[in-house]
C-alpha cells in the first residue's frame, strides 16, 4: 500500500533488532567477532525470515563467508566489517541486458590503467542499489580473458543510473539499471588474484540460491496455515471450506510439496556443512532453487484460489506473497539456468555423483 517504504524509525528498529540478534554476523568467522553459524543453522534462520518475504526481512546487510577468503585484509576492515555492524549496505551490479542469467557471457570490461582499472558497462536489476553504498561489479578482464569483481564506492565519477523500473512486488529496496563509463577504481579494489575468475560470483551464487530455497519454504509454510484457517473459518453451504475435497486436496499438495522442499533445502545445507564437493554443491543449491522456488509459486496460486476474491485484494496475504514470490524463479539465474546447470552436471557426474 506505501510502495514497500515503512516509516523511518520502524525501519531503524528493525535494522537495529535484526543486528542484535546476530543476523548480520550469521556466516560471519569467528575470528572477525561473527557467530560463523552452520549453514543448516543459517537456513534454519531465513526459512523463518522467508514468512514475511524479503519486502520485510531485508533489514540488514549480510557479509557472507567468502567475501573474507576474497577479499584482502584492507578490503575487509573497509566495506565488510562495517557491513556486520549496520554501517555499510551493498549490492551486486552482476546481471547485463543481453547475457542475461548468463553470466559467462558478461560484456562489462576492467582494463588496467597506471595502477587502476577502468571499468565500462551497462548493469541492470542491481538490486538494493538505492539503498547501498558500494557496488561489488563483475567485469571481464581483457588482457588476462578472465573476470573478477571489483568495489566500487557509490557516487564515484562515471556512475549514471539510467532507470529504476517498477516491478510487480513492492519493496522498499529498487532494482535500477546503471551505466558505468570509464568508472577509474584503484587497483587494491580489484577482488580475489588473477585467476580467480568467477569462483567468488559463484559462491554467492550457491549461498543465494540456497537462501531463496530457505525463504521460499517459509512463504510456503506462511501461506498453508493463512489459507488452512480461512478455509476452516469460511462457511459454505452450511460448512467449513476446508470440508469441501477440492480444497482439501489443494491444501494436501501444498503440505506434500513443502515438505519434500524443506527436506532437499535443509540437506543441502547438511551436505555443504559435511563438505561435500563443490561442484556437487553448486548442483544441489541449483535443484534447491529451481524445486523450492517452483513449490512456493503453485502454493501461493493454490492459496489465492482458497481465498477466492478475497485473495485477490491487496490487503490479503496470498495475493502480497502471490507477487513477491514470482521472482525467485527469476533472479539468481532463472528456473531454466537451473535447470542447464542440473542437466549438465548430471551428464558429466552421472546420477550418483550429483
Amino acid at each position: 500500500m506505501n510502495e514497500g517504504v515503512l516509516p523511518a524509525e520502524i525501519t531503524k528498529r528493525n535494522k537495529a533488532r535484526a543486528i542484535e540478534l546476530g543476523f548480520s554476523a550469521m556466516d560471519v568467522p569467528k575470528k572477525y567477532g561473527g557467530l560463523e553459524l552452520p549453514l543448516i543453522e543459517q537456513v534454519a534462520v531465513w526459512e523463518q525470515l522467508g514468512r514475511v518475504t524479503n519486502a520485510l526481512s531485508w533489514c540488514f546487510s549480510e557479509p557472507q563467508k567468502w567475501m573474507f577468503e576474497a577479499c584482502s585484509d584492507a578490503q575487509i576492515e573497509k566495506y565488510i566489517m562495517p557491513m556486520m555492524h549496520g554501517e555499510l549496505k551493498d549490492c551486486y551490479a552482476i546481471t547485463e541486458s543481453g547475457p542475461g542469467s548468463d553470466v559467462s557471457a558478461l560484456e562489462a570490461t576492467a582494463t588496467e590503467d597506471n595502477g587502476s582499472y577502468v571499468l565500462n558497462g551497462e548493469k541492470w536489476y542491481v538490486t538494493s542499489a538505492n539503498l547501498a553504498d558500494f557496488f561489488w561489479f563483475q567485469a571481464r578482464i581483457p588482457d588476462e580473458n578472465d573476470e573478477a569483481l571489483f568495489l566500487v564506492d557509490q557516487g564515484t565519477d562515471g556512475i549514471e543510473m539510467i532507470a529504476s523500473p517498477l516491478f510487480s512486488h513492492t519493496y522498499a529496496a529498487h532494482h535500477p539499471t546503471y551505466r558505468f563509463a570509464d568508472v577509474a577504481v584503484p587497483a587494491d579494489r580489484r577482488v580475489g588474484e588473477p585467476g580467480d575468475g568467477m569462483a567468488f560470483t559463484k559462491s554467492w551464487f550457491r549461498h543465494e540460491r540456497l537462501m531463496i530455497g530457505a525463504r521460499c519454504c517459509g512463504a510456503a509454510a506462511r501461506l498453508i496455515e493463512e489459507a488452512t484457517a480461512f478455509a476452516q473459518e469460511r462457511i459454505v453451504d452450511g460448512a467449513p471450506l476446508s470440508e469441501k475435497q477440492a480444497i482439501q486436496f489443494m491444501l494436501a499438495d501444498s503440505a506434500s510439496e513443502l515438505w519434500a522442499a524443506r527436506l532437499m533445502t535443509f540437506e543441502a545445507a547438511a551436505a555443504n556443512d559435511r563438505g561435500e564437493n563443490v561442484k556437487a554443491m553448486h548442483n544441489r543449491c541449483s535443484m534447491v532453487k529451481l524445486f523450492v522456488s517452483e513449490m512456493a509459486n503453485r502454493v501461493a496460486d493454490r492459496a489465492v484460489q482458497i481465498f477466492g476474491g478475497r485473495g485477490y485484494m491487496r490487503e490479503n496475504v496470498a495475493e502480497r506473497f502471490f507477487r513477491e514470490l514470482r521472482v525467485d524463479r527469476i533472479w539468481e539465474g532463472t528456473s531454466e539456468i537451473q535447470r542447464l546447470i542440473i542437466a549438465r552436471c548430471l551428464l558429466k557426474r552421472g546420477l550418483d555423483e550429483m
